[in-house]
């Protein structure tokens, strides 16, 4: 096994990386295509979601493979390669094994312990199968997958780690609020209808919206998701499909947008956000830019000094700290320094005459400093304290109205412009919001023993894998000894014509059981040994000791894999 994944996700590149590099369907299965047909590449599938782009392949050489896998990640995705690799992680052999398994049990998620991610893998490894560029190592490797995911969710507390994506970015529009109570009564709107829209519809039909308006590009699978929300017997929502035009017009009424399509460019602009929050309220939208501080507070009053007679520019001064702070003086010549501690002190000092005993020689400059600093301290000595730094003060947020329309954008690359976080009125939930907000979510202590779940299911999996790697040379061994046994039945025949059939039958049972007896202990052995981590030579130990033909070993592993693919599921 030679299993080799490159990728990137939201944990190794900024959500504006990602988005360029998003792969569309064709995208994807040019790359799978490509993959294969390159050298170092016998097997690939690429598992694709909002937060992740990952190609894996079973490569026969490691740098090639790196080389090779990030080249076409970079020519698919049409981000530069130098641009791209920064971003890139690479595993291999057991450590890609354990990325994948990691990965299916939702420990890799932006959200911990979500569980759509198996569907994710499953619809990867249909694809592969689909283009013919899974073999046995990938269909193993996905389908184990599945089963990890599965049993990691069903033994384990997992789930209480966290919730799917969609619940999340509902919980953020709900500002962190029961999501039930704010969705209660409200109208959505769900642009999509494949597998991430259709949970959002879901879930907000359980959370009690009152409407879902479906629409998609593909009218057909909207008004097959719309049928599907109103036959819900665990829901009472009135659902109805319309075409993509008329999304424009539907948010004018919808309090709820929830975004995820496949389109390369934006769906929903700021434009047109702004146009329908303008026809709900009949105002103009203000706009808020958020690059800019929000107004600082007036500098606090001193009990020393008057402002207007303080030496410090007091427009440059760090807001939110006293001017007669450390904060303040930061960085002040000798003799402002000096003219500053004197103000302090409500004396005087003739910054000129100061300056120019420092303008003189070195000398004369480096007693000047002397003196200042020590009336500096003469000055805070007469204060009776060091200049206090005062604590900032807290910096006023910004105040917006409450919004009229919440949108979430599930979608990579995204749907929703993101000028529209500046509009006011309105509360846009992202993938780059849904990031930094589950940065700090709570961990279960379930997601301890899902690593020991996969840190298990790994050492299995690699164990199984290199056996079955010696498989075919056993079986190899066994057919050359079974060919010998009969070679020598036929000899014998011929230099014994008399003897009958029941005494052949007997020959014949009693040779092939000394054969047998021969190779069991040391083939159950080989299979034991290869198990092993470092087990791989065993397999070429075997046909160097026994000179087995290497297209003879082929052959099998040929009709072992044929065997497989018929009994895979379709």
């Amino acid at each position: 096994m030679s299993l080799l994944v490159v990728g990137l996700s939201h944990r190794s590149a900024p959500v504006s990386v990602l988005e360029r590099a998003a792969l569309g369907a064709d995208a994807q299965i040019k790359l799978v295509q490509d993959t294969v047909a390159a050298e170092p590449a016998t097997e690939a599938a690429v598992l694709a979601t909002c937060n992740r782009i990952e190609l894996y392949a079973d490569v026969d050489k490691f740098h090639a493979g790196v080389a090779e896998l990030s080249t076409l990640l970079a020519q698919h995705s049409g981000v530069g390669l130098d641009e791209l690799t920064p971003y890139l992680y690479v595993h291999y052999e057991d450590r890609a094994v354990h990325h994948l398994f990691s990965v299916a049990c939702g420990l890799d998620s932006m959200v911990v312990g979500e569980g759509q991610i198996l569907g994710q893998i499953k619809d990867s490894l249909a694809k592969a199968q689909e283009l013919h560029s899974a073999g046995r190592l990938m269909n193993d490797l996905f389908q184990q997958g599945l089963r990890v995911g599965k049993r990691a969710h069903s033994e384990t507390g997992i789930d209480r780690a966290g919730q799917s994506l969609v619940t999340f970015g509902l919980e953020q529009l709900a500002a962190g609020g029961d999501v039930q109570s704010w969705a209660k009564g409200k109208k959505a709107l769900v642009i999509g209808a494949g597998s991430m829209s259709s949970l959002a519809a879901a879930t907000l039909a359980r959370a009690g919206v009152t409407e879902i308006v479906v629409a998609n590009r593909t009218p057909d699978r909207a008004e097959r998701l719309a049928q599907i929300l109103n036959e819900g017997d665990d829901t009472h929502v009135t659902a109805r499909a319309v075409p993509m035009d008329s999304v424009p017009g539907e948010l004018t009424r919808a309090d709820i947008a929830v975004s995820c399509t496949g389109a390369t460019g934006l769906v929903l602009t700021a434009e047109v956000i702004a146009a329908a929050i303008e026809g709900r309220t009949g105002e103009p939208v203000a706009e808020i830019d958020t690059d800019l501080p929000a107004t600082p507070k007036p500098l606090p009053a001193t009990s020393l000094g008057t402002d207007e007679n303080c030496p410090l520019d007091l427009t440059a001064a760090q807001s939110g700290f006293s001017v007669m702070g450390e904060a303040a003086v930061a960085g002040m010549a000798a003799a402002e320094l000096e003219q500053h501690a004197a103000w302090v002190d409500n004396g005087t000092v003739d910054i000129r005459e100061a300056g120019r005993r420092t303008a003189e020689t070195p000398e004369a400059a480096v007693e000047a400093e002397a003196e200042l600093i020590g009336a500096l301290a003469r000055a805070a000595a007469r204060v009776g304290r060091i200049p206090e730094r005062r604590r900032p003060e807290p910096v006023a947020g910004f105040v917006r109205p409450a919004p009229a329309l919440f949108l979430l954008d599930l979608a990579m690359p995204r749907d929703i412009d993101a000028a529209v976080h500046r509009l006011a009125g309105v509360r846009l939930v992202d993938i780059e919001s849904l990031a930094e907000a589950s940065a700090d979510a709570p961990m279960a202590a379930d997601v301890d023993q899902v690593r020991r779940i996969v840190s298990d299911e790994v050492a299995a999996f690699g164990a199984a894998q290199r056996a079955a790697h010696i498989t075919p040379t056993v079986v190899a061994l066994r057919t050359m000894a079974a060919d010998v046994v009969a070679g020598e039945i036929a000899r014998l025949d011929g230099r014994l014509p008399d003897l009958d059939e029941r005494q052949r039958g007997e020959i014949r049972q009693a040779v092939h059981r000394v054969v047998d007896k021969l190779l069991h202990a040391p083939t159950v052995r080989v299979k034991q040994l290869a198990a092993e981590p470092g087990g791989a030579g065993y397999a070429d130990a075997l046909r160097t000791l026994f000179d087995l033909d290497p297209e003879t070993v082929a052959a099998v592993s040929r009709a072992v894999d044929s065997t497989d693919k018929k009994d895979r599921p379709a």
